[in-house]
């Protein structure tokens, strides 16, 4: 009945499951080499990302490449590059800003072309909702 319908719609909408954001930092040698800064999700675990923001307000790289990688068919690939500049770019840099399902660990990394930004610690910040 529409009764029953609406009830269901109001149950997944009131019932949302949301997880609390996470938050955190990591120092890497990030001019040496490409380092990871954070994973988001698991393997075969189904998650809306609804944010992923990184700080580079302790670099100063003038090209700070962002990659992230995630299973395509069994096979991790990179499926986003971008390059910022840390005296140019705002110091918090939205890298998902909208929803992005996932159904694989999503892998960020970080590479720098500034010796001075080796030891330097890169702030991250995510929420995920949990999708059944």
């Amino acid at each position: 009945s529409i009764t029953q319908v609406q009830n269901s719609v109001t149950t997944l909408l009131t019932k949302s499951e949301g997880l609390a954001p996470v938050a955190g930092a990591v120092a890497a040698d990030w001019q040496t080499a490409e380092s990871n800064v954070v994973t988001v999700g698991a393997a075969g675990a189904r998650y809306k990302v609804h944010f992923l923001l990184l700080s580079i307000h302790n670099l100063a790289g003038t090209s700070i490449t962002v990659r992230l990688y995630m299973r395509v068919n069994g096979i991790e690939r990179k499926v986003y590059e971008q390059s910022f500049n840390a005296a140019t770019d705002p110091p918090g840099l939205w890298i998902v800003n909208g929803t992005l399902g996932i159904h694989e660990a999503l892998r960020v990394t970080l590479q720098s072309n500034d010796a001075a930004d080796n030891g330097k610690s890169v702030d991250y910040d995510f929420m995920l909702e949990a999708m059944s």
